[in-house]
């Protein structure tokens, strides 16, 4: 009670550090540093945009003679974009939307000429033989813009925009082959961010089993369930990497990396699985809210392995190193040499741990019979 008269207590800083502002608004959004290294990831496909449309442009302006090649350049931008998935296939996907819009708009100018209904009925055409030929929404989008620009931009020479869009998309397959966007570093980059993420969950199920925090375990269940977006995206990266560097001259040495990069991608997606497995048990595990510092001891030092592919990721000289220092943890995950100084349970959560071991000694190299000859029978 607050004597009569007395002015309330001041609350202390801790409490006031407790309530500071959280910050709102526009600033929590968007940072300056944020941008700059949007750009700075965007470079590679800026410069291969940049060359390309105007090598388009040019050739269709200089050696073809036309006087205004306007979709030789909007193909060019439009089948490459900026979005990091610029394997050949996706981009003559888009090339061959882009053509079947520019030729759909072409015959309907040449037959029927130019006006609002015209536009409206060749919109409706390109959507609907775009969606038949492509379950892909952006084939059809791809066409539809384009049919518009011709349909609205005349010409007095009939399909010669058709030629314009044939020049863009050969330019843009050409410069994904002459001038690729160096794949590998930005699978690379994706591979080390789920093995950070990868980290980052293990840890905090570690928490949980030396607290018997139940809210931490929730938290690392959910961190665990998360990984499979960053799996799949770091399997795009790979797929068109690989794809790029089939046909570009300059990138062929680096297919048997984006194979090694696909080996360690798929034995981590499997480890990423058992560990949702694990991170149920652990849930379930800290409901009694007892500490397990057996586990957690086990399960930090397969994250430490963990970390060391991440290093493997980029040197591949540090894989022998990561399957030591896995391997040393598999043979202790016997549950029934831990039997005197664990419980049942305990001991059905260490026998969880074994595919994961097994599933990060294969992703650092080590051939799937030898990682399973690693773990203690039982």
């Amino acid at each position: 009670m607050t004597p009569a008269g007395s002015s309330p207590a001041q609350p202390s800083p801790a409490s006031q550090a407790g309530t500071a502002a959280i910050p709102t608004g526009w600033r929590s959004r968007w940072h300056p540093r944020i941008g700059i290294d949007r750009v700075i990831a965007s470079a590679p496909a800026i410069v291969q945009i940049v060359v390309a449309a105007t090598a388009s442009f040019s050739f269709a302006h200089y050696v073809l003679g036309h006087a205004a090649p306007l979709l030789a350049a909007t193909v060019t931008v439009s089948s490459l974009g900026l979005v990091r998935d610029a394997r050949p296939r996706r981009v003559l996907e888009t090339v061959i939307g882009m053509v079947v819009g520019i030729v759909i708009a072409e015959l309907i100018v040449y037959v029927a000429g130019i006006g609002w209904w015209q536009l409206g009925l060749t919109l409706a055409a390109s959507l609907i033989v775009a969606r038949f030929l492509s379950p892909q929404p952006a084939f059809a989008i791809a066409a539809a813009m384009q049919s518009a620009i011709v349909m609205v931009i005349p010409v007095s020479v009939p399909f010669l925009r058709m030629i314009d869009g044939l020049v863009g998309g050969v330019t843009a397959l050409l410069v994904t082959a002459l001038l690729p966007r160096s794949p590998l570093r930005a699978v690379v980059r994706e591979g080390t961010t789920l093995l950070t993420a990868f980290d980052g969950a293990i840890l905090t199920l570690v928490q949980a089993l030396r607290r018997g925090d139940p809210v931490r375990a929730e938290r690392g269940l959910a961190k665990a369930r998360a990984l499979q977006g960053l799996v799949d995206q770091w399997r795009s990266g790979i797929e068109s990497g690989s794809e790029i560097a089939r046909i570009s001259p300059f990138l062929r040495r680096q297919r048997s990396e984006f194979h090694r990069q696909e080996r360690v991608r798929h034995h981590l997606d499997l480890a990423t699985r058992n560990l949702r497995v694990i991170g149920r048990r652990v849930v379930y595990l800290c409901d009694d809210r007892q500490p397990r510092p057996i586990a957690a001891d086990l399960l930090r030092e397969l994250a430490a392995g963990a970390r060391v592919i991440s290093d493997a990721l980029e040197d591949i000289s540090y894989e022998p190193a990561a399957r030591e220092a896995v391997r040393a943890v598999a043979g202790r995950l016997d549950p029934g040499l831990l039997a005197d100084r664990s419980s049942a349970v305990d001991q059905t959560l260490i026998g969880a741990m074994r595919p994961l071991a097994v599933d990060l000694m294969t992703a650092a190299g080590m051939p799937a019979d030898d990682a399973r000859a690693a773990i203690p029978r039982v």
